[in-house]
């Protein structure tokens, strides 16, 4: 019981966090808009649907390069490998970050993560085109638009 009550009061906190904007549209009618944030109550990163995609994309990249030839351990599957993980990674570290410009920041560098991915796929795609890219490039579509819309 105590725990909601805890989570009740984190979420009127947030609820105090109300800009009022007032402008004036037409003959001198008032408008107000009225902006809440209130964060989801989550109980950590994991909780986040991005972070899940992007956990899920690592486990498909992981897979994909484990069919890439053993001469690319060092080169394109290392890359891979670390650029998936920075996605999660940055996903995670921008959820425990106070001010919305750390947050903002943690999340432009997780979306830098993935076009690079994107990039090595594409690399990838060239040097073996035998294999199947197309479950990690949907994927990537879909932790790459969400990250957008953050960032927008």
């Amino acid at each position: 019981m105590r725990e909601v009550e805890n989570r009740i009061k984190k979420i009127e906190w947030e609820n105090q966090k109300v800009e009022n904007r007032i402008g004036k549209i037409g003959n001198g009618i008032r408008k107000v808009e009225i902006r809440i944030n209130i964060k989801m109550a989550t109980k950590s990163f994991k909780d986040l649907i991005v972070w899940q995609k992007a956990r899920d994309l690592a486990v498909t990249i992981y897979k994909l390069t484990d069919e890439f030839p053993k001469s690319e351990i060092y080169g394109l599957t290392s890359q891979m490998r670390r650029a998936v993980i920075s996605i999660s990674s940055n996903i995670a570290e921008s959820y425990h970050r106070f001010h919305s410009k750390e947050k903002r920041q943690f999340l432009a560098i997780a979306f830098g993560s993935g076009s690079e991915l994107e990039s090595q796929i594409e690399i990838s795609k060239v040097l073996f085109p035998t294999l199947k890219y197309e479950i990690a490039e949907n994927i990537l579509n879909e932790v790459m638009r969400i990250l957008n819309n953050f960032l927008k």
